[in-house]
């Protein structure tokens, strides 16, 4: 489910006869459940809503989902080996990386 950017991911209890979920794309925690589907759409969106009316309340800004930049290590040998990759197709280190982790992710999906 998506909702403001956010992504809710649920699975049911079978022994609570119960939906719950999570936000899954971002570290703060957000959860919520619901009986029925409408009810768990219902009380994900009210979730976000409330984590969001909470952040501003405290005077924090809320954690957005993914900004889209985060830090790989790797050897220098690879990343020599990337550049010079990248250099070739007359792209960017990162436009080469995001074709990689592209081709990569939709494989596994």
């Amino acid at each position: 489910m998506k909702y403001k950017g956010y992504i809710g991911m649920v699975e049911y209890d079978d022994d609570a006869k119960i939906f719950h979920g999570d936000v899954i794309n971002t570290r703060d925690v957000i959860t919520f459940e619901g009986e029925s589907v409408k009810e768990i759409e219902q009380a994900f969106h009210d979730s976000v809503d409330d984590y969001i009316a909470w952040c501003k309340e405290d005077g924090v800004i809320p954690e957005k989902p993914y900004s889209g930049k985060f830090t790989v290590r790797i050897s220098p040998k690879l990343h020599s080996l990337i550049a010079l990759a990248a250099k070739k197709e007359h792209i960017s280190v990162n436009k080469l990386a995001e074709k990689a982790l592209v081709r990569e992710v939709s494989s596994a999906i």
